[in-house]
């Protein structure tokens, strides 16, 4: 996706996510929901059993189980690195978009987005061994506050969520996203796995392991 789309996606994205927490906001305590969350404390990915289109040419069905080859390897590092070195403050590090949302797969409109499963598994795996998850993502900063309700309302734990303020827009995202890992181990943290689907979300260092989803030569965000 262009540049110019995303920044369309994002703000249009900002005015359905600020409707969205008035209306969250003004929802009795009692409403029940329309279904069942498929993973306790995470919103229901497809209700009514609805199957997102491909996207860009990118099937779903076929996403889904090559994003699930790629998580089944950080899942296997991620039991044998957490199992050394007690005590030690670890971190992973997940981007967003169509890593740990599908944003492409669903209308900006839609609210939240729902969570790429695999992905939210290995996250609260990683938070049930002991490692805090934190999100670096090329979002504009504006849209910090109704993505992190988006992240906790599909049930990813979230130790912090980078977004790109406005010094950082004059970056390369690369580079943006290389500076977050650092001040993340600059608060005391090491960076057991980076994962994303986009080669600026994993270059640059600051991290032990790498994980790259597919992103089908860019026809993914």
């Amino acid at each position: 996706m262009h540049a110019h789309t995303r920044t369309t996606r994002f703000g249009a994205a900002l005015a359905t996510a600020t409707a969205a927490v008035t209306l969250i906001s003004a929802t009795p305590a009692t409403a029940a929901p329309a279904t069942s969350p498929a993973v306790p404390g995470s919103v229901s990915a497809h209700p009514a059993g609805a199957v997102p289109a491909a996207t860009d040419g990118v099937d779903y069905g076929v996403w889904q189980r090559d994003v699930a080859v790629a998580v089944a390897a950080a899942r296997s590092y991620l039991e044998e690195r957490t199992s050394a070195r007690p005590g030690e403050r670890r971190a992973i590090v997940l981007d967003i978009d169509n890593t740990s949302l599908e944003t492409d797969f669903h209308h900006f409109w839609e609210f939240p987005t729902p969570a790429v499963r695999p992905v939210l598994e290995l996250a609260r795996y990683a938070k049930s061994r002991g490692t805090d998850v934190f999100f670096v993502t090329a979002r504009p900063g504006i849209l910090h506050a109704p993505t992190v309700l988006n992240l906790r309302a599909v049930g990813f734990p979230v130790a912090g969520v980078y977004v790109r303020d406005l010094p950082d827009l004059f970056e390369e995202v690369s580079a943006y996203k290389t500076a977050s890992r650092a001040d993340i181990e600059a608060k005391g943290y090491t960076v057991i796995a980076n994962i994303g689907n986009r080669p600026t979300d994993l270059v640059g260092g600051h991290a032990e392991r790498t994980f790259k989803l597919p992103d089908y030569d860019g026809a993914l965000s």
